[in-house]
Formats: C-alpha cells, structure tokens, sequence
C-alpha cells in the first residue's frame, strides 16, 4: 500500500471520556441517581472538576467537554435553591473550569519541553428529558408531549450561557429524538459564528432513541445547518453498533460527506437498581478504533463508563492508523 502526505492525512480530533465516570476517581461517588448528575459537583466539588479534565488532557484528549450535560437553570433552581442568576453563573463556573484545567495542561507541557495544541473547550447540551428526570432521556419519550417552543425556552439559558462564556464549540449530544434536534440546530444558526457538533442516542443499528431513522435524521440535521456543524453522529451507545449506523450513510454524498463523531460507552448495560452489568462481556472501544477511521469517523472518544485510561487507548490506535496512512505497509 503506498502512503499519503501532506494534505492528505485527515485531521483526527480525540475526545473526551465518560465525564462522571472519571470524577468518581476524585470524590470517590458517582453522580448516578442524583438529578443533576455530575453538574451538582460544579456547585461543591469545583477542584475536583478540574482534576478530571485534566485527568483527560493528560491521556491525550484533543476536545474537553463542560460538565454541564444535565446541567439547567430550572435545575439548579430546583435541586441547589439558588436563584436563576446564581444557576446561570453556575453554568458559567463550568466553562471557567474547563479553561483552568486547559491553562494548567499547556503550562505543564512548556514546562516539560512538550509542544502541544490548544485543547478545544466544548459547551455540553444535553437533551431536555435529562432534567425531567424520569427515564424519558433514554427513548425521547418527552418528545410527544413537549412542544418545540417548551425545547427551546429550556435550552436557551445554557447554550447563551456556555456561548457567551467562550466555549470553542457546542456539543448537542445524546439526543434521542429528531425534533428536538432539529430545535437545536434551528437555535445553532441563531449564533452564526458558532459551531456545534450533534451526537444522537440510539435504540440499536438502525433507529435512534425514539425510533426515527438514524441516517436521515442525521442527513437531515446535517443539510439544515448550513455548515455550522462540523460533525453529526451517535455517543452512549454500544460501540459493536457504531459501524453499522454509519455504513453507506455518505454513499450518495461524495461531493458533501457527513463528518461523523463517536464516542460510545463501554457496551455495558445500566440497570437502575443495581448500576452497570455484563462489563464482563464487552469488547474495549479500543479494538474498533481503527474500523471507525476507515469509514469516516473523525471525532472520537468515549462516554459512561469510560477512564482517562481508554483515551490514552484510544489515542494510540489514531496515531496507529495515521502512521499506516502515511507510511503503508513500508
């Protein structure tokens, strides 16, 4: 096989892990059960936030993501009784968290003698079932009885918030219904100097949460954002599926490809009363790494139940498959 140079060696961006899972490592509890998750530790545990990004800088991460995922002003309302300005600043604290981790990566690289890139800070949107706290999250059940307008009131505090707050992009990601992710992407170009990627949840190889068609919801998300997206794809999802959802899905599309995002979990299933099974009975994120690239995938990391460890993992199989494509089998 002859290698590529130059410009022809794609861009691969490595992401972050599952960012509750590593924060256990340093409070040693899981935000599982509780209905803010991980966000309340933004309020109480703000050091050990930074830690975990680090954590994750320091495997190799290219993109960290705010730990604002089920994070809200109604949320923290709610669950913290502070007021909506204190839960809009809360919102904030989390981009300002991720910065310091990013300031404190770079000087320990120069420090090092290491030249680095500058690590993206990303602004995590999760879905709106996430706050309802219910289970709806995971089919997109919310969907057929909440009006987009509802969707979107709720959305707008965070996204102006982590925007104003200087993210480098938005993450809209674990989405399970296709209406709402169109409200997302119609919000998106509200902002048209910012860019996102969308990241859907799903029931299996075909159909995302709620059940509508993975690639057309994802083709058609894709077409309605005018190029502020820069990729669309799945995350929290069995990473034995992954291949199959995106199979084909830029056949017809040569001139105007989907760039495609993943980052799975572990392939362990989540039972509310007794937490994660049949990890057991999983193969590591790794062993698909270089499959993922091979079709498209240029965004990459993982989700729940996922370490600093996996990305350092996850890392060497990018660096794997860049060396292949630029050397060959010489």
């Amino acid at each position: 096989m002859a290698g590529i140079t130059g410009d022809d060696i794609p861009e691969i961006v490595v992401l972050d892990g599952g960012f509750s899972t590593q924060l256990s490592c340093h409070i040693g509890a899981s935000g599982d059960g509780d209905p803010l998750w991980s966000a309340r530790f933004l309020q109480t545990h703000p050091q050990e936030v930074v830690n975990t990004h680090l954590d994750f800088l320091r495997a190799g991460a290219d993109a960290i993501m705010t730990n604002t995922y089920q994070a809200s002003v109604d949320g923290f309302v709610k669950h913290l009784g502070v007021t909506q300005q204190e839960g809009v600043a809360l919102i904030r604290r989390a981009v300002e968290l991720a910065k310091r981790a990013r300031d404190t990566y770079l000087e320990e690289c120069l420090n090092n003698g290491v030249s680095a890139k500058t690590p993206l800070i990303v602004g995590s949107v999760g879905p709106y079932g996430a706050h309802l706290h219910d289970g709806s999250e995971y089919d997109g059940s919310y969907a057929d009885r909440t009006s987009t307008e509802a969707m979107r009131e709720w959305h707008a505090p965070r996204i102006k918030a982590l925007i104003e707050s200087g993210i480098d992009l938005l993450a809209f990601e674990t989405i399970p219904c296709q209406k709402e992710a169109e409200v997302l992407v119609q919000m998106l170009t509200e902002y048209p100097m910012t860019k996102a990627w969308l990241s859907f949840s799903c029931q299996d190889a075909i159909s995302i949460a709620h059940g509508e068609n993975f690639q057309e919801a994802a083709t058609k998300c894709w077409d309605m954002s005018s190029g502020q997206l820069v990729a669309v794809g799945v995350n929290c999802c069995s990473p034995s599926i992954v291949s199959l959802l995106f199979k084909d899905i830029n056949a017809d599309r040569q001139e105007d490809p989907i760039t495609l995002i993943t980052y799975p979990n572990s392939g362990e299933k989540y039972n509310p009363q007794i937490g994660w099974i049949d990890g057991d009975q999983c193969e590591s994120i790794e062993t698909f790494v270089q499959e993922w690239l091979d079709i498209g995938v240029r965004y990459i990391g993982g989700c729940c139940r996922t370490y600093g460890a996996d990305i350092s993992r996850i890392r060497s199989q990018v660096y794997k498959w860049l060396d292949h494509k630029k050397y060959g089998d010489n």
